[in-house]
């Protein structure tokens, strides 16, 4: 039984997801027509939740297998064959139908079989004795999701870390894979927009027009408020309208941020919920967050950290090499600006928001954009 409402992670059930109907629509569409599709969206906006969502649904249907690997924490092509195996090992047990032929499949590659301590399902790790035998595992494994009865929905979180791969052609050998499915529809999920964007829209790479584009915006505000007073009365909590916007401001409609407030209000077990509430969790969730706030600063230049201070006070920045930027915070140049800028993009520290007509800069982090406006 779910007890918090107010997910921080995962997906339980549909009652509990906001939204997202226009996104879920338009990747049932693309799945319906074997389109691939790429899935862009800043981090802590509910990308992953969305497709966890999805999957939900299709598993309903009935029609589809589904398939979610994460890729972050893989370094190489040996890591990203691994992601996939045990995906599939998780997904599709050894007593089901799927699962029986994935074993013997598995067992035609000399794996060594070890089951995790803590969760008890089963991994595999298999040796190469070459690059062309990973390759070929690789293929073989596309080509096992390929004959399967139902068609298979793939869904490839933090796709761009293959950028990341020792095997400068990792690209070209998955492209080379996957166009000749026909049973199997990609869902190429990423959090550097940048990145995925050269990887699919740059015409000299093997990606290039092989997808359509689903860029995750942020959850209406209206929709998101109805969705937190609704849970928040259906538990007996109160809270006024203009509370749950405040909660909304501050957290500039990011997912992750929303839930966490919303979260820690609901274990509070206050059933009247007042400003000084939100305020206090406020506080105790950007306390929390001392330890790591100051590594952050350790492993920053004082040029670096003072300008995540100037960005973190100056809001939304469009213009940071206008001089007025420059001189309020002391920064230099609009070269020193520019090169600050990009090494800490580079470092996941600020979000480039990128729009028709204009683009601007925040902090990544709500959180930590509110404990350097507190402390400095």
């Amino acid at each position: 039984m779910l007890v918090n409402p107010f997910l921080i992670t995962g997906y339980y059930s549909p009652d509990y997801f906001c939204d997202r109907e226009k996104e879920l629509n338009l990747l049932k569409k693309n799945i319906g027509g074997k389109n691939n599709t790429t899935l862009i969206s800043p981090r802590r906006l509910g990308k992953s939740g969305l497709i966890l969502r999805l999957f939900d649904d299709l598993k309903k249907e009935g029609n589809y297998s589904t398939l979610y690997v994460d890729i972050f924490a893989t370094r190489n092509i040996e890591d990203f064959i691994k992601a996939i195996t045990d995906s599939i090992l998780k997904e599709f047990p050894e007593h089901t139908s799927v699962g029986r032929k994935f074993w013997n499949f598995i067992k035609g590659i000399r794996p060594i079989i070890r089951f995790d301590q803590i969760s008890g399902l089963p991994q595999v790790e298999i040796t190469y004795q070459n690059e062309a035998e990973k390759t070929e595992t690789l293929r073989s494994l596309w080509q096992f999701l390929e004959n399967q009865d139902k068609p298979v929905v793939i869904a490839i979180d933090e796709f761009q870390q293959i950028r990341e791969y020792p095997q400068s052609n990792m690209e070209a050998i998955l492209r080379t894979e996957i166009q000749h499915l026909h049973n199997v529809v990609c869902i190429f999920s990423g959090s550097k927009r940048n990145m995925m964007i050269d990887i699919f829209s740059n015409t000299k790479k093997p990606f290039y027009n092989s997808t359509s584009f689903l860029n995750l915006e942020k959850i209406d505000r209206k929709v998101y408020a109805d969705f937190i007073n609704f849970h928040f009365l259906s538990n007996n909590y109160t809270i006024s309208k203009d509370d749950i916007f405040y909660i909304l401001e501050f957290t500039e409609g990011f997912t992750y941020h929303t839930q966490k407030i919303c979260n820690k209000l609901y274990e509070n077990r206050k059933p009247d919920i007042v400003k000084d509430d939100i305020l206090l969790v406020i506080n105790e969730l950007l306390n929390e967050n001392n330890i790591q706030y100051a590594q952050i600063k350790e492993l920053l230049t004082t040029a670096q950290w003072n300008y995540l201070i100037a960005i973190a006070k100056g809001g939304k920045i469009q213009q940071p090499t206008a001089q007025e930027f420059i001189m309020k915070y002391k920064i230099g140049t609009p070269a020193n600006s520019r090169r600050l800028l990009k090494a800490l993009i580079d470092k996941d520290l600020i979000l480039e928001n990128l729009n028709t007509k204009w683009k601007d800069y925040q902090l990544y982090d709500v959180f930590l954009k509110h404990w350097l406006i507190r402390n400095y």
